[in-house]
């Protein structure tokens, strides 16, 4: 039997005549079969994949109802704190160019980040960077709908950087500025990703930030924790150098905090007692790592001179301690969104179905997805994470949250020149949104018992080293 063949032509914004064959059985069929295709995109010296493709992919999101629609595009710079980073997204969530230029190793020789070292950095990179992610989706700057760049929060000299490199690209284009809170973009992320429907509870954790909040529209958010004085990364990044995890082969070139996830597989999470926040009697969702990192530092110290070790040896009983560290990090921020889940629920603030957005470079850290997983299932949420690549900073991000304020009409610069870089010392009584600490302190919630929670926990690490020992 003969099919019967459709010829389609399509226009798209690049003036492209683009045909496609369907067979008429398959015609009614192919905006669903198309749903689950993505775009395939490149990534300057970190090449990964974060959606499927295949050419009638990218055709098929032209269509919407049966009818062809001009797509929009936006162009995301980021350089808040020592990644710079450009991207270009269109409106159904394809990333059509990326470029990142990291700056990990170069601060791993410094024990931190340089504000003075990244700013020259950013100066060096970014413009290769947004010309490769222009290059990389085939696009002139004239092709995009505007221009989105994180001007908040961040270190000061590195958010001016990316604002001026933007400025001078508005002047010479005049298409719209945005500029972005870093924070609000790792929070939406996932959006571009999954459908998720506001309001859902988020949790922002990296080198610089922790923070609990509730997502209630792309710009409208509630804060109900936040970090008091350590950021979790920073801990972790602190505490790898203390052990000189550096020198071993398997932590060469990676970050402080993906050292200890590495060293602490198959170790003993509970071979080392860290002393814990009293939650009962702090009824908060605020975040301290000051005396984690504190006691860390004397233990390790402690174990130096119990071996007759100097402080550029490795303690024999690493991938324990490490273990032990991990899990008292992890343990503090299950706890956390346990009395916020319970605050929004008495408040009635998330829908019947909530969902938990966990986002930030700490998020990458796969032992904490799965305690995260664990925590949402106890308490009836729908946990969501980025894939590890969009966990860090990135230009996705930005030039997403640039989509999603464009189509929202919001957000746009009416004096792009006149935007200032806010760092994050500028934010520090409230990083995002409006607080809403005080009323949950006020509330008194009493946590579920933690022996529960433990035992899940246990399981978790159990499975792991059983899966590690079949490996």
């Amino acid at each position: 039997m003969y099919s019967l063949v459709i010829h389609i032509v399509a226009r798209t914004s690049l003036s492209h005549k683009i045909y496609l064959k369907v067979n008429k059985t398959q015609f009614a069929n192919l905006s669903t079969r198309l749903q689950g295709n993505h775009v395939v995109r490149s990534r300057c010296k970190q090449t990964f994949t974060i959606r499927k493709q295949n050419h009638i992919a990218k055709i098929g999101r032209l269509f919407s109802n049966s009818t062809i629609r001009q797509r929009k595009l936006v162009l995301g710079i980021e350089t808040s704190f020592d990644d710079t980073g450009a991207a270009i997204v269109d409106d159904a969530g394809n990333v059509l160019g990326d470029a990142l230029e990291s700056q990990t190793k170069v601060h791993l020789e410094f024990g931190g980040a340089k504000p003075d070292v990244a700013k020259r950095i950013h100066v060096q990179n970014i413009h290769p960077v947004v010309e490769r992610a222009l290059s990389d989706a085939k696009l002139s700057l004239q092709d995009v709908d505007a221009i989105a760049v994180t001007n908040r929060p961040g270190l000061e000299p590195s958010l001016y950087v990316g604002l001026n490199y933007a400025k001078e690209l508005v002047a010479k284009s005049g298409k719209p500025m945005i500029p972005i809170h870093h924070m609000e973009a790792h929070a939406l992320t996932a959006r571009m990703i999954k459908e998720i429907d506001f309001p859902f509870l988020v949790l922002l954790v990296s080198g610089g930030h922790a923070l609990l909040a509730v997502a209630k529209g792309v710009d409208t958010f509630l804060l109900l924790g936040k970090g008091l004085d350590m950021a979790p990364g920073d801990t972790l990044d602190k505490v790898s150098r203390c052990l000189n995890l550096k020198v071993l082969p398997e932590c060469q070139g990676i970050s402080g905090g993906a050292a200890i996830e590495r060293i602490a597989r198959g170790g003993n999470p509970k071979a080392v007692t860290f002393p814990g926040i009293n939650i009962k009697c702090t009824p908060n969702c605020d975040f301290s790592f000051s005396g984690t990192l504190t006691f860390a530092r004397n233990w390790i110290a402690a174990e130096r001179q119990k071996h007759g070790l100097d402080e550029n040896e490795i303690i024999p009983n690493v991938s324990d301690f490490c273990a032990s560290f991990q899990h008292s990090i992890m343990l503090q921020f299950l706890r956390k969104l346990q009395r916020g889940f319970l605050f929004c629920q008495q408040k009635g603030i998330v829908s019947e179905k909530p969902t938990l957005v966990v986002s930030g470079g700490v998020a990458s850290n796969q032992i904490m997805r799965q305690g995260f997983e664990a925590v949402c299932e106890e308490s009836g949420y729908c946990l969501v994470c980025p894939p590890p690549e969009l966990c860090t900073d990135n230009g996705i991000m930005i030039a997403w949250n640039g989509m999603e304020k464009l189509l929202a009409g919001s957000g746009i610069a009416p004096d792009p020149q006149g935007v200032k870089a806010i760092p994050t010392k500028v934010l520090a009584r409230c990083p995002i949104g409006e607080c809403h600490r005080e009323e949950l302190v006020s509330c008194r919630i009493q946590l579920p018992r933690l022996k529960q929670l433990r035992t899940r926990l246990d399981s978790i690490y159990s499975t792991n080293k059983s899966d590690m020992s079949k490996g």
